[in-house]
């Protein structure tokens, strides 16, 4: 792309990118969506937990800067950032989830990325790179070579060289790589998956805005389905078989080899334990950037999933409109046919070729089972006068499950695991027994969650009348 004035001057008013390093708040923004969504690998964040995490990090600003600065609430910057105008956020409602939650667009990845290469490099690596440009020549070059002879020259010479390594292993002559090529080619590696995952999001947004396309024409689309379907299907193939769809493929085909993941593991954990990249202090989620990949890459296949759910929808509607419109015209047939019943044709009007006398056997037909009625005694009603308590109806209990489980997860943040007595601790129980169970069902639908039934705990609770009653029930451990 040019970079001439006209196409800076346009980035520079529509690009979301652009308008993030131009903000007035560009510093929290970044280091905010950073520390939660990039750092972490977290591709969904819900409402109150990001909220939540910002009100935190608006607290410590005000203790640092005064409690003039960002006097906003934490809510209002999220929807102003997931506004159209600005572009940084995504704000959505996941499928089965009443809830609304945040994800980063790529615009604003790239923009952070950015920022992050602005900062001073204590190593600057350039040996590692130029293997890879050198490697990259040499695979395009004997990748498109179609000559036989040239093939077979090339393999032979790698093959000398090979067996050439082996001599010289074989007499102790075995080449390392020193503390500062090790390092170059680490930092080579940590940069590279730092870039598939942002790819992963970028990818993830197209497939996405294709979605959104393919719901606006089927919102207002009024002809052939075949048409609509072959538009659609030929732009999804279009983004498929593009340079970008097709590497995504082949690089997913790669990674979901169970053999493939367990080699990655095995070499990221050697990796790590080597003295001179253990002394760069390397972050411990490099262990899982493979798992990481696959987490990314299946957010991706999940939105091809949704296009695939909408095309299914659209032709359920479509059949269910033709076999609307087929009864329609079979009873305007038979319509037509009884007005004319008493004007018979003359002459012959129907040829059979062949008559077969068909027999049918009385005791071959089904015996007629009647319906089923009703009985419904007609009374009439009266109106009467009954002297009930009804304030039962105006104490109802309602547990909101919600806030049950967000205390789950706000304890959960800061602890490993946590027993449910110790939860109930910080978090007593004010609807008494029905509370309790609602605790322990959220707990029972936790994958994780562990029920020691050897020890067990004590709970307590105050009622309305102001009476203590205690509980005892297995230990219940919430994990992470």
């Amino acid at each position: 792309m040019s970079l001439d004035y006209a196409t800076l001057d346009t980035l520079r008013r529509s690009h979301p990118a652009w308008r993030l390093l131009g903000a007035e708040h560009a510093p929290l923004i970044a280091s905010f969506l950073q520390r939660v969504f990039i750092t972490p690998n977290v591709r969904v964040i819900a409402q109150a937990d990001l909220a939540e995490a910002l009100e935190d990090e608006l607290y410590g600003l005000r203790e640092q800067l005064g409690s003039e600065a960002f006097p906003r609430p934490a809510l209002e910057y999220l929807n102003d950032w997931a506004a159209n105008e600005r572009g940084w956020l995504r704000k959505f409602y996941p499928l089965g989830s009443d809830e609304p939650h945040f994800d980063l667009t790529p615009a604003t990845e790239k923009a952070i990325t950015w920022l992050s290469s602005l900062t001073e490099r204590a190593f600057v690596g350039t040996e590692s790179r130029l293997l890879i440009l050198f490697e990259l020549l040499k695979q395009m070059t004997e990748g498109s070579e179609t000559d036989p002879e040239a093939r077979i020259r090339e393999l032979h010479k790698r093959r000398g060289e090979i067996d050439a390594e082996m001599e010289r292993v074989i007499q102790g002559d075995i080449p390392l790589l020193d503390d500062t090529a090790l390092k170059d080619r680490f930092q080579q590696f940590v940069g590279l998956a730092r870039e598939l995952l942002a790819d992963f999001r970028e990818v993830e947004h197209n497939f996405r805005g294709l979605d959104r396309r393919v719901r606006e024409r089927i919102a207002l689309w009024d002809g052939a389905k075949g048409a609509l379907l072959a538009e659609i299907m030929g732009e999804r193939d279009a983004i498929a078989d593009s340079d970008q769809g097709k590497s995504f493929r082949a690089f997913w085909d790669f990674l979901m080899s169970s053999a493939r993941q367990e080699e990655l593991t095995q070499l990221i954990e050697k990796v790590l334990h080597l003295p001179s990249v253990a002394a760069l202090g390397p972050d411990t989620r490099l262990k899982r950037v493979h798992y990481d990949w696959l987490e990314a890459g299946e957010h991706t296949q999940r939105t091809v999933a949704q296009l695939s759910q909408q095309l299914r929808r659209f032709l359920d509607d479509k059949a269910y409109l033709e076999n609307r419109r087929i009864m329609g015209i079979l009873h305007e047939v038979e319509a037509h046919a009884l007005a004319v019943r008493e004007a018979m044709p003359a002459g012959d009007f129907i040829a059979i070729d062949e008559t077969a006398a068909s027999i049918e056997l009385p005791m071959e037909r089904p015996l007629h089972t009647p319906p089923v009625k009703a009985r419904i005694i007609d009374m009439l009603l009266e109106h009467g006068e009954a002297d009930v308590d009804a304030t039962a109806l105006f104490t109802q209990v309602v547990i909101d499950k919600a806030v049950l489980a967000r205390h789950i997860r706000q304890a959960l943040q800061t602890h490993l695991q946590i027993s449910l007595g110790e939860l109930l601790e910080s978090h007593p129980l004010q609807q008494g027994l029905a509370e309790l169970v609602s605790y322990l069902q959220l707990a029972a639908d936790r994958p994780r969650t562990v029920i020691d039934e050897d020890a067990s705990e004590w709970v307590a609770w105050q009622s309305q009348g102001g009476e203590w009653k205690r509980a005892r029930l297995p230990r219940v451990i919430l994990v992470r």
